[in-house]
């Protein structure tokens, strides 16, 4: 009897593993690419522009970022007239560079400003925002990145506790019957 619970649990695991499996690839695959292009942002030229230096580490040296962020925008409208009213998402300051990145909302464009001169040092597209999104699910929503990382951590562990019982359960199987063989 005990044999026949035994069998029947492992069949059972085997068919709940494979279909949790199956579902967890595609968000896995998702993941892992999007994992290794992120490792590699800063290496890969057309993924994030690079990073220029300006010519001053002093920050008393440097601009106000009100008016960083008014040099960027200009520019930003001045190379790209369409456009003309895409706010900013965040100004990242490199006081180890001299230079402030303000990146904008819309189509994830990307302006280096030299903090002390105010010269615009490149504008370009930051295709690793989007990737970062795609990789965390908020490309959809906040809330669906919020379920498909829970269901994916809780997914994996419940793989992993699976995964372990298939590995263990066949082992114990044997054991079992050859108990019961000697009786």
């Amino acid at each position: 009897m005990r044999l026949k619970k035994y069998i029947y649990s492992l069949r059972r695991f085997r068919v709940f593993h494979r279909y949790l499996g199956l579902t967890l690839a595609t968000f896995l695959a998702i993941s892992a690419v999007t994992g290794i292009l992120l490792a590699l942002k800063k290496d890969v030229d057309i993924l994030q522009p690079v990073t220029q230096k300006g010519t001053s580490t002093d920050l008393s040296s440097w601009k106000q970022m009100s008016e960083i962020a008014s040099i960027g925008q200009q520019a930003l409208e001045k190379k790209y007239p369409d456009l003309k009213y895409n706010p900013i998402k965040r100004i990242d300051a490199r006081p180890s560079k001299g230079i402030a990145k303000i990146i904008f909302a819309d189509g994830n464009w990307e302006v280096q400003v030299d903090a002390s001169s105010g010269k615009v040092l490149s504008i370009g597209k930051r295709y690793s925002d989007w990737i970062e999104s795609l990789h965390d699910g908020s490309i959809i929503s906040d809330l669906f990145k919020l379920i498909s990382m829970n269901f994916l951590g809780i997914g994996l562990l419940i793989l992993i506790i699976s995964g372990f019982w298939l590995w263990l359960g066949p082992k114990r199987f044997r054991e079992l019957r050859k108990k019961y063989k000697r009786k």
